[in-house]
């Protein structure tokens, strides 16, 4: 890696450690990166993984407030969170390594449209939530955050919005709050399929290191200025690198 690439990978780790605090998809800045560095898709994803789990720390010590009180809705949904990082990161090493790169090009654009319809979503929840009052994490929710804790483990772009999307619909709680527990949860699925990698795949040590720095400074950017960044800003520069790291996939 050259040193304007080391440059890039930790740049990326900032914006990714920032992103993923404020709504989730950071991975769409980081992974793009790191095969433009010339990783294979696999090292990359799991170089990733290990890289960000500093950054969801520090994002949500950063909301600690926020999660004042929900002690028994992070256990729950921990728990689902957990199991599902597990099952995604065996998948990703049981499954063939042309298995995820054919999948990788789909979740992405999976990953971007889920982006792009992340206001109309929000907007979808407020009026829900407006005229339905909502339990806590029940059934639904849990089995809803298990899967995305499998897609989390497996890949995790914009697992972050996927989180926020079903909370917002079946919890009655304030959206910071929600973004506390996304933070968290989303911490337990990097962080447990992070151990896993650590004993079944190989890492680009630099790559992980570069962003795990990276990653950990803008954890604590998005937690105190990232709310005041423009969404739009925020949303397109993720479609751009999103789209182009799909044109390059499917180039290569």
């Amino acid at each position: 890696m050259t040193p304007w690439e080391a440059v890039a990978v930790f740049a990326a780790g900032i914006g990714a450690g920032t992103i993923n605090t404020i709504v989730g998809s950071g991975t769409l800045l980081t992974f793009p990166v790191l095969l433009a560095v010339g990783l294979p898709p696999v090292t990359a994803n799991v170089s990733n993984s290990l890289g960000l789990v500093p950054g969801s720390l520090s994002g949500a010590i950063g909301y600690r407030r926020e999660l004042v009180g929900q002690r028994p809705r992070l256990l729950r949904l921990g728990a689902a969170a957990l199991l599902g990082g597990l099952v995604g990161a065996l998948l990703l090493i049981v499954l063939p390594g042309s298995a995820f790169k054919a999948a990788v090009p789909a979740l992405i654009v999976l990953a971007v449209v889920l982006v792009i319809l992340q206001p109309r979503l929000a907007k979808a929840v407020a009026a829900r939530r407006r005229t339905t009052g909502h339990r806590d994490a029940g059934p639904l929710l849990m089995t809803g955050i298990f899967l995305t804790g499998i897609y989390g483990g497996y890949f995790g772009a914009a697992q972050g919005v996927l989180m926020l999307a079903l909370m917002g619909m079946l919890l009655d709680e304030d959206l910071q709050r929600l973004n506390a527990t996304k933070n968290v949860l989303a911490l337990l699925v990097n962080g447990v399929a992070a151990i896993f990698f650590l004993f079944v795949a190989h890492f680009d040590w630099t790559a992980v290191l570069l962003i795990a720095a990276g990653a950990a400074i803008g954890g604590v950017i998005g937690a105190r200025v990232g709310r005041r960044l423009p969404p739009i800003a925020l949303r397109s520069l993720i479609v751009v690198v999103g789209l182009a790291a799909v044109i390059r996939l499917l180039i290569d």
